[in-house]
């Protein structure tokens, strides 16, 4: 069965499985009901990549070099990789230690030739919408932020464009209330979107912000990905892998991003270190998916991430573009 253009930016993040299937990449224990809306978003062959020792790509600015350069060796094995389309991996001798120094530092993320133009050197706010069909209609492709209403996402926003205050940092959780869009380089967006569980506004109106964010989420053809944000601070939440699961069952191309990964918190209190918590979510979310989501760990405190999570916006955003 023929991949169907129009589908590849929406297939862009589903798993790779190392053999053909017609079943759902997506086993959700919460829930087994069918997944919601599946006309629309039919399960097209997937996507595959091929092996060869090609070396990692070069990016056109020399700061996106120095990142390539610094790319950590992380010790996750070679099936629990996101490998993003048209990607090509080394093989023979010397293949692993090859393809990890193509992982982005901290995720396992593998960097493809479309990893170029990731540096900010313009971000603005545009607007705020409380419908999709209000959002902008120029066709930039864009990047939605969504996770619970404390974790961070007005930071990291600020963090990704080097500006203290473009995105509203609020002490009051669920501060955010409409689809915010931040045109970059004016040429494509990150959304800030209203934050799920915990949030201190009457009832009617949080189940107005999921339902025009769950609308948009289907329905905004300029979507790259949604880069949902997990704390890495604390345990793993139910709300967080119900939300993975919804996105995972309507086909939503999904990034996990563990946001305050600089954050200790001491044994003798039975505090779990931040990597630690990523791993417990990365076991969890095994039940979801027969192949591991790509994921990143960051800071907005040190700025741990901010890089690798451009690179793989840009190299996302690059194919969106091509296909």
């Amino acid at each position: 069965m023929a991949v169907v253009q129009s589908l590849l930016p929406r297939l862009l993040h589903l798993p790779i499985l190392t053999k053909p299937t017609t079943a759902l990449f997506f086993l959700n224990p919460f829930n087994s009901k069918p997944a919601l809306n599946p006309p629309s978003r039919p399960f097209a062959t997937l996507l595959r990549s091929t092996l060869s020792a090609a070396p990692p790509p070069s990016l056109e600015d020399a700061d996106d070099a120095d990142l390539l350069a610094a790319a950590a060796v992380p010790q996750i094995p070679a099936d629990r990789l996101f490998v993003p389309p048209e990607t090509e991996l080394p093989s023979g001798d010397g293949a692993a230690a090859a393809l990890s120094a193509r992982v982005l530092k901290g995720s396992n993320i593998v960097l493809s030739k479309y990893a170029r133009d990731a540096q900010v050197a313009q971000a603005e706010f545009v607007k705020s919408s409380v419908r999709t069909e209000d959002c902008p209609s120029d066709g930039l492709p864009e990047f939605a932020l969504v996770g619970r209403s404390n974790v961070g996402k007005s930071s990291l926003l600020n963090s990704l464009v080097r500006r203290k205050r473009l995105a509203l940092i609020s002490k009051k959780p669920g501060k955010t209330q409409c689809i915010n869009h931040f045109r970059i380089n004016d040429s494509w967006y990150l959304v800030d979107l209203p934050g799920y569980g915990y949030a201190s506004a009457p009832q009617e109106l949080r189940t107005d912000w999921t339902k025009f964010t769950k609308d948009y989420f289907l329905n905004r053809s300029t979507l790259v990905g949604v880069f949902l944000l997990i704390d890495a601070s604390i345990p793993a939440k139910k709300i967080d892998l119900e939300y993975a699961s919804w996105l995972g069952q309507n086909q939503v191309p999904m990034t996990l991003v563990f946001t305050k990964c600089d954050k200790r918190k001491k044994k003798k209190n039975g505090g779990k270190r931040p990597e630690e918590n990523v791993q417990d979510f990365q076991e969890l979310i095994r039940g979801f998916f027969e192949t591991a989501p790509p994921w990143i760990m960051t800071s907005s405190v040190s700025s741990m991430g901010r890089d690798e999570v451009l690179l793989h916006m840009a190299q996302l955003r690059n194919y969106w573009l091509k296909h």
